[in-house]
């Protein structure tokens, strides 16, 4: 059969019933999500979106994200080994294309319609697209296919594929929400005593502050201190290869409305942090977060944020919650579970590709951790 695509720059130029075949299938490829990229993406960022047609039929779409990293710091720590891997970073990778979301965990970078194409054929048509948007649209040094999980492999194995490295950094950490469990009380009852005391604990620090869900209104008068709070957690990690920009959660609430909710907690009417949520079909993609660095431990804030997020889930009667590949260890004692991602990669340097594996494992920072069972 006769497949054709179109790259499009702004959603404005989405084909009719974008939504209806793969919007509404996942958010993070809707109409709204597409516009809330354009309008706040990172500085260091620009998105394409492409329109997959079998016999001028619309059948599928797929995000590609252009990262620079020229005037970009990747490794954060203020420390002479940092500024060392940044440097050589920058010279191997000035700049990268992605098919997928670097926003966010897991395979967020297409959809087809299962019905009007198979998987086997939606991997050469996806190589066909990332061949001409490098070749018309902008030459990038690194291509990288994003976040798959170990059954999709499989499909990447044919000869356009064998220039690029298999790889797989950290674990997407989620948690499936049984059935039985109908609220919170349910959920701790699983818990062998050591995690139920842990949470209980956690909880008793929490007296004294509110937490209140913010509507747009609400993010529009605490953004300044959001930001300020966002800005703790995210330049006090090693590895970032964004930041979000000041507008993006109030334009995140403004497109997906309802599917995207913000908490804050409040101390003596302060606003001390804060935890998004996409909500998406079945799935809580958990999202970006802040929080008063001095009042992180003495409260918890951040295991609390966890817990909380996990009773909006039950109460809500979602069936997973995907928390992502951030803080492991913390994550996994409240009963996220690690699932094995991969990814590939290729430079366009000739010369450099046959030697991504060893460059690559030497730029990407490794996390030792260790996953805790909290569940009898």
């Amino acid at each position: 059969m006769s497949h054709t695509f179109k790259i499009y720059k702004t959603s404005a130029e989405l084909p009719a019933g974008w939504n209806d075949v793969i919007g509404q299938h996942n958010i993070m490829l809707s109409k709204e999500y597409f516009c809330v990229l354009e309008k706040s993406k990172p500085k260091n960022m620009e998105c394409y979106f492409a329109g997959f047609f079998q016999n001028n039929q619309l059948i599928g779409g797929a995000l590609f994200q252009y990262l620079n990293f020229q005037q970009h710091s990747t490794f954060q720590k203020n420390q002479v080994w940092c500024r060392i891997r940044n440097f050589f970073g920058q010279k191997f990778s000035k700049d990268v294309m992605i098919l997928g979301n670097n926003m966010l965990t897991g395979q967020n970078g297409f959809y087809f319609d299962s019905s009007k194409i198979t998987l086997e054929r939606v991997v050469p048509i996806l190589h066909e697209a990332v061949t001409e948007i490098q070749k018309h649209l902008r030459k990038t040094s690194l291509v990288i296919y994003k976040d798959y999980q170990a059954g999709f492999i499989k499909y990447f194995q044919e000869q356009n594929h064998q220039s690029y490295y298999q790889f797989s950094v950290q674990p997407n950490m989620m948690l499936g929400i049984r059935e039985h469990w109908k609220n919170f009380e349910d959920y701790l009852q699983d818990f062998s005593t050591k995690y139920r005391t842990r949470a209980l604990s956690a909880k008793k620090k929490f007296k004294g502050i509110e937490k209140r869900e913010l509507d747009l209104n609400s993010v529009k008068k605490y953004r300044d201190q959001m930001n300020l709070l966002y800005q703790n957690v995210a330049e006090n990690a090693p590895f970032n290869t964004f930041f979000l920009t000041e507008n993006h959660f109030e334009s995140l609430k403004e497109n997906l409305n309802q599917n995207f909710k913000i908490f804050g907690y409040f101390l003596d009417g302060k606003l001390i942090g804060f935890y998004t949520l996409i909500l998406n079909n079945e799935d809580i993609d958990t999202y970006f977060l802040g929080y008063d660095k001095s009042l992180q431990k003495q409260k918890q804030l951040y295991l609390n944020m966890l817990l909380d997020m996990v009773e909006f889930g039950i109460i809500h009667q979602f069936k997973r919650i995907i928390f992502g590949r951030t803080a492991l260890e913390i994550k996994s004692t409240i009963g996220a579970e690690p699932v094995e991602i991969f990814g590939l990669i290729k430079h366009n340097n000739m010369l450099l590709n046959p030697f991504i594996d060893k460059i690559f494992l030497s730029l990407t920072p490794k996390t030792e951790w260790i996953q805790r069972r909290p569940f009898k």
